[in-house]
C-alpha cells in the first residue's frame, strides 16, 4: 500500500511557475510509474503527465507539453511536476497517482488527496 501526499499548490499569476511535489510512503515507490492528473471545477479529471518507474520515459498531455516537466527522485520517494508559463486554464486540483506507465486513470492504483492550483489572469 502506497500513500501519496501532494504539496506545492497555491495561487499564482498567469505566466508564473509552481512546482508540485508528491511524497510517497508505505510501499516501494520505485516499483510504480507516477502520474499527474487534474480536475477543474465542473470538469472530468484529466491526464497531465506521467513518468516511468526509473524516470527515463515521460509523457504529457498536449495542453501542457513544453510548459510542464515531470521528474522523480526514487532515493527520496518523491516526484515533482514543474509547471511554467501557467495559464488560467491550468487552474484545477492536481493529483498524483502511482501505477502503470499510462495516461489512463484506471491504470493507477494509489492516489493522493490533491493540491489546489489557481492561476489568476
Amino acid at each position: 500500500q502506497v500513500q501519496l501526499v501532494e504539496s506545492g499548490g497555491g495561487l499564482v499569476q498567469a505566466g508564473g511557475s509552481l512546482r508540485l511535489s508528491c511524497a510517497a510512503s508505505g510501499g516501494t515507490f520505485s516499483a510504480y510509474a507516477l502520474g499527474w492528473f487534474r480536475q477543474a471545477p465542473g470538469q472530468e479529471r484529466e491526464f497531465v503527465a506521467t513518468i516511468s518507474r526509473g524516470g527515463r520515459a515521460t509523457d504529457y498531455a498536449d495542453s501542457v507539453k513544453g510548459r510542464f516537466t515531470v521528474s522523480r527522485d526514487n532515493a527520496k520517494n518523491t516526484a515533482y511536476l514543474q509547471m511554467n508559463s501557467l495559464k488560467p486554464e491550468d487552474t484545477a486540483v492536481y493529483y498524483c497517482a502511482a501505477g502503470s506507465y499510462n495516461n489512463e486513470q484506471k491504470s493507477y492504483y494509489y492516489w493522493g488527496q490533491g493540491t489546489q492550483v489557481t492561476v489568476s489572469s
